[in-house]
């Protein structure tokens, strides 16, 4: 039985309301962060330099990493697409050569994020875990990513990787940003809008995770994404229903989207319609599987 576990990455949107989640459940929860907060159960990292307080580990059975540069708020320069790398690649070095430091931990699981850029933009192709690596500078990322996190082998470690899609919250992430225009009263579709979109509630996202970090018998990749995925229209259009909003039929050209986001526009044009089904067949139980369900619950608070 897991009873401790330390989160990396516990700022972000999900992290925050996992670390909630978790002491709510009972767990003790270990946080690495770059700054000391006040909080005793909180250790200081600086993944470029590679100093960490060891004592982060002390008692912990599972580690669940979510720490990573955000992807999309900043243009991709050749130096932040390295910072966007090595803040996941090197972290998970960092984490694993200070387990193999402390040869009496207790730590069996590594819970780690990654994200279904994995598989590039493919189209209508259904997408499963065992579909190829993609191209494109998101599908790289993704893959030295898992490649880093698959290390935790060589340690013992049970080791799950959940490729997350756009997690849903209205504190943070992807939704405040898609329902900016259709707030404006400008909501359209993206590029062609046929791109899916793979999506998931914040909850469930939180649920996912400690599912995995508490049975044992999920291994390996899994798509952390509603059973429904949806396209970017229907996503938008979707939005504005729920906001008494219009949704325009003229689409916003994918020249234009690039011309504003230079290459990042892969982020937003990218089509991944991902499959469900390996982590619905490991147990995992969603409380919302439908979008309209999903904003529902999002937008009545």
């Amino acid at each position: 039985m897991v009873k401790k576990i330390l989160i990396t990455g516990a700022t972000g949107l999900v992290g925050t309301k996992l670390k909630n989640q978790l002491l709510k459940k009972g767990y003790e929860v270990n946080t690495l962060s770059r700054k000391q907060n006040g909080d005793p159960n909180n250790f200081v990292w600086d993944v470029y330099k590679g100093t960490i307080d060891d004592k982060c580990i002390d008692g912990v059975d599972a580690i669940i990493h979510l720490a990573g540069e955000p992807v999309a708020d900043q243009k991709w320069t050749d130096e932040r697409k390295k910072q966007i790398i090595d803040s996941r690649v090197k972290s998970t070095e960092l984490l694993y050569k200070t387990i193999r430091s402390k040869p009496d931990h207790q730590i069996k699981s590594f819970v780690s994020a990654s994200a279904v850029g994995f598989y590039g933009d493919c189209g209508d192709e259904i997408l499963t875990e065992e579909s190829a690596n993609g191209y494109g500078f998101l599908a790289e990322c993704c893959k030295l990513w898992e490649d880093a996190v698959d290390q935790g082998k060589k340690l013992s470690l049970r080791i799950v990787k959940l490729r997350t899609g756009i997690v849903l919250s209205k504190d943070g992430g992807a939704l405040p940003q898609l329902d900016k225009s259709v707030k404006l009263f400008v909501g359209s579709a993206l590029g062609t809008g046929k791109q899916w979109t793979p999506w998931l509630h914040i909850n469930d996202m939180v649920e996912m995770y400690i599912y995995a970090a508490e049975n044992v018998k999920t291994e390996g990749c899994y798509n952390a994404c509603a059973p429904f995925p949806v396209t970017n229209e229907a996503l938008t259009k979707a939005i504005a229903n729920h906001l008494h909003r219009p949704f325009w039929p003229i689409k916003v050209p994918r020249k234009a989207i690039e011309l504003l986001m230079g290459e990042r526009a892969e982020a937003v044009l990218m089509s991944n319609n991902t499959s469900a089904q390996k982590i619905l067949d490991a147990g995992f139980k969603f409380k919302f599987t439908g979008l309209d369900d999903a904003l529902t619950d999002l937008y009545k608070k």
